[in-house]
């Protein structure tokens, strides 16, 4: 049976959307190394506020990377605690104490995945083991592709948004002080906040 020029044209259409809506990111993705840009990415978190409002943070100074290669992937990031900036001094210098990080004598938080997978649509979930001062528990991290550009210096950028979420109190965080109306002062559910631009190693 010969279709139409029009049935052609939209059976093509329809086979690309289709393509299109169940993308693999990992197949997408080309083979190497891809180093974070610190200078143009955000690691962070927020955390709900006397039961009212979120305070929102991040840390400065980190560095990571991801390997891609076979229709695989690993990611390993290193984050470095005395760069937490919530732009209150008071209240860096308190996350840094003993009350909650211990920046003294846990210097770095780490995650390192074990496993990479393509969830529907331009999605990754990522698999892992992060580890804050001496706790190492699993978290699943879901990101999102958000493209690929060249930059005006020639480099390949890739680009993923994620988020995941933990209990502050499984990793030893445990300070807190009891509000007067009811409640805690600080939400023990933090979330975690990714925006990745990374640059693929030439």
């Amino acid at each position: 049976m010969v279709l139409p020029y029009r049935n052609k044209r939209f059976l093509i259409l329809l086979i690309t959307l289709i393509k299109g809506k169940y993308m693999s990111v990992l197949s997408t993705l080309p083979a190497g190394t891809y180093n974070i840009d610190p200078s143009h990415s955000r690691v962070g978190f927020s955390a709900r506020h006397a039961m009212v409002t979120k305070v929102r943070g991040s840390f400065n100074e980190y560095s990571g990377s991801a390997t891609v290669a076979d229709g695989a992937a690993s990611l390993n990031i290193d984050i470095t605690v005395s760069s937490v900036d919530t732009r209150s001094a008071d209240r860096d210098g308190h996350l840094q104490s003993a009350d909650f990080f211990d920046a003294a004598t846990f210097p770095k938080i780490t995650f390192a995945s074990t496993s990479v997978k393509d969830s529907g649509s331009d999605k990754l979930v990522v698999d892992g083991d992060l580890t804050i001062k001496d706790v190492t528990k699993p978290i699943s991290i879901t990101f999102e592709y958000t493209g690929t550009a060249t930059d005006p210096f020639g480099n390949a950028r890739f680009g993923f948004e994620g988020e995941a979420e933990i209990n502050r109190k499984d990793y030893g965080l445990t300070w807190n002080a009891a509000l007067e109306t009811g409640g805690i002062l600080v939400s023990e559910n933090i979330k975690l906040e990714f925006e990745i631009s990374t640059i693929a190693a030439k």
